[in-house]
């Protein structure tokens, strides 16, 4: 080989390309790092309803630790996204030194078993609110569930005059939910079978059975709808009479 111009000639402009290639490497990696590539600007261009901003600003200037080429925008968009009422997160580069950040906030449906928040898209979150929310219960995992039937049986239930305050569902799949009438508490039990149809059978025989008593003056406080062609209604402070002449122990 030494003796082979032809071979020593490309042998070395072989390593005279590495080392320039290493060089200009080198040098872009140092040149994308200096502060003139810094982010000068932080613009979020998303209203912010319930997320706090100044709280948001401060996570955005914590990972601000790159340049317009190295900022680790996966990073930053997981740690500004455990910003309380924070959904999503979206990051775009503005040439030359302008963060673009773009925030979706959860909007809330109701309040998830102990502590949580569930929002309109079924998505479990947890935030403070302090307004008036409806009560969901039910196993981990199901609160998209919850939340579907939640607004099929409130629109279901609203020509009644009855507001949907809560939906509960069992670890056994069980479905009760929890309304009211001019303030009137009213539980109705649905069951595990065919929910839907059983909240049919209520709001098509309502008005001639569980209205008709409201309308008199009587203050039903729950219906238990579990059975295969009718439901039964609870009276509070109702108390069957004995019937006369019937010995006790009798069957």
């Amino acid at each position: 080989m030494w003796d082979d111009a032809k071979a020593m000639n490309a042998a070395a402009l072989t390593l005279a390309l590495i080392a320039l290639v290493a060089l200009v490497g080198g040098a872009l990696a140092w040149a994308v790092r200096q502060p003139a590539f810094a982010y000068r600007t932080v613009v979020v261009e998303t209203s912010l309803a319930r997320a706090d901003a100044a709280h948001v600003e401060s996570i955005i200037r914590g990972e601000l630790s790159g340049t317009f080429f190295t900022l680790n925008l996966p990073r930053a968009r997981a740690a500004i996204a455990t910003v309380p009422w924070v959904k999503t997160v979206a990051l775009r580069r503005q040439w030359p030194g302008t963060l673009a950040v773009m925030i979706e906030e959860h909007q809330p449906l109701a309040r998830w078993n102990e502590g949580a928040l569930v929002d309109t898209t079924g998505e479990v979150f947890t935030a403070d609110y302090d307004g008036d929310l409806p009560q969901f219960s039910g196993p981990d995992g199901r609160a998209g569930d919850v939340a579907a039937r939640y607004r099929a049986w409130k629109d279901a239930l609203a020509p009644l005059g009855l507001a949907l305050n809560g939906v509960a569902l069992s670890p056994r799949d069980s479905w009760s939910l929890a309304a009211a009438r001019d303030d009137a508490p009213l539980k109705i039990e649905l069951g595990r079978t065919n929910p839907d149809e059983r909240l049919a059978r209520l709001v098509a025989n309502y008005p001639r059975t569980v209205g008709a008593l409201v309308r008199n003056g009587t203050n039903v406080g729950y219906v238990d709808l579990r059975y295969r062609a009718g439901f039964a209604v609870r009276v509070p402070g109702f108390r069957e009479k004995p019937v006369k002449g019937m010995a006790s122990g009798t069957t």
